[in-house]
């Protein structure tokens, strides 16, 4: 993780300046908007296709070279194209990213594993993040996301994927929530059946948010700040009393600091940091259109129109004028791929999360310490005296 910190520098320096110095380090890329379900917090279903192939994928992938750190290829659901495992294969050769994160609603159990075990041979020095959608437990699951027995696949498909972790020690397997208006009451059960049945490697969530690409603006689904604070509060509490290692570590208190930010954000109503969306990050759709944000969702060049060179599309005078709009305020959300990003790229919350897990390592080994017997342990010797 360390090798992208001259990126963040230019990035930065590129926010401060208003010119592109650099392409971003998180790229979210749809692939289709088709999709097998029908969510009440998403109508992404409903959007023309007119996806990228194969090829086109390769050639932008090969402008953007080594870039982006992080890769999220998403949908509409991204397992329904036959060829992702293929699509990602030609990201990680051109671009090398430290983390590859495909979300997905397991309804296609049969394939799925499958398809996940291919992307981890593909990308043996990536990260590989996949998280399966659950929005409820059971029939109410089903209700949510608008198909019969999606959670009997879900959970199937979930088993597949367990089942690789013994083989592929760069594979993370998470769940993801969105919290929203039509399961907030059930939240508590959630989180203690995902703790206790499910016993992910993470466990995150989002606030249903009303976003342009999934066609709900307008349609009510984001909870209150008095119904969502108590539920992440939760989270927050799960995760303090935890005590993850290595790199876990520095990802939980991001994490953590996220919480905080929706919180703040839904109450304060404005950018409660930076927001580096069309300079750290952005999203191609899956016709080639090239976006600063999927909560905005305003092109700003389609890669097809620029022969699929991503930096050409990236300094488009509409790039330009957004990033300005952007860095204005003139928009807010708590988009958390966007978040995690801005928080990368702002001093004092890196500080911050550097302190805190310093002073949790530092307390841990005071406990630990404190747990040792007093002198030194020495190991039993077997002396054989003649």
């Amino acid at each position: 993780m360390l090798e992208i910190l001259p990126k963040v520098a230019r990035l930065q320096a590129s926010y401060v300046l208003g010119k592109p110095l650099a392409l971003p380090i998180n790229l979210t890329v749809s692939v289709s908007y088709r999709c097998n379900s029908r969510c009440k917090t998403c109508n992404v279903w409903q959007r023309p296709n007119d996806d990228f192939t194969l090829d086109e994928y390769d050639r932008t992938f090969a402008s953007l070279g080594r870039a982006p750190y992080w890769f999220t290829f998403s949908g509409g659901e991204p397992t329904l194209r036959k060829d992702l495992p293929a699509i990602v294969a030609s990201a990680y050769h051109h671009c090398r990213p430290g983390i590859i994160n495909i979300p997905t609603n397991g309804i296609q159990d049969k394939i799925i594993p499958t398809h996940i075990e291919q992307i981890l041979q593909a990308a043996p020095a990536s990260e590989v993040i996949v998280n399966l959608s659950l929005d409820g437990i059971g029939e109410k699951h089903d209700q949510i996301r608008g198909v019969d027995g999606n959670f009997e696949r879900a959970m199937r498909t979930y088993a597949g994927l367990k089942a690789l972790k013994a083989s592929y020690k760069n594979f993370t397997l998470g769940v993801h929530t969105v919290i929203s208006n039509f399961n907030i009451d059930d939240f508590e059960d959630i989180y203690h059946f995902v703790k206790n049945e499910l016993q992910p490697d993470s466990f995150i969530s989002e606030i249903a948010e009303e976003r342009v690409e999934l066609d709900t603006v307008g349609t009510g689904i984001t909870p209150s700040i008095g119904l969502y604070q108590p539920a992440i509060e939760r989270v927050q509490e799960g995760m303090r009393q935890s005590q993850p290692v290595g790199v876990s570590r520095i990802t939980q208190a991001f994490r953590d600091r996220y919480y905080d930010l929706v919180k703040r954000t839904l109450v304060e109503q404005r950018q409660v940091i930076p927001c580096l969306a069309g300079v750290a990050s952005a999203q191609i759709a899956p016709n080639g259109d090239v976006w600063t944000c999927c909560i905005r969702a305003e092109s700003i060049g389609n890669l097809r129109d620029f022969d699929y060179d991503f930096g050409a599309t990236w300094r488009t005078a509409k790039a330009d004028a957004l990033r300005r709009s952007i860095k204005a305020g003139e928009c807010y959300c708590p988009l958390a791929n966007a978040a995690y990003t801005n928080m990368l790229c702002h001093p004092y919350t890196v500080a911050s999360v550097v302190l805190e897990v310093g002073q949790r390592t530092r307390a841990n080994m005071l406990k630990k310490y404190r747990r040792t017997p007093p002198g030194r342990m020495l190991p039993v010797v077997s002396i054989n005296q003649k």
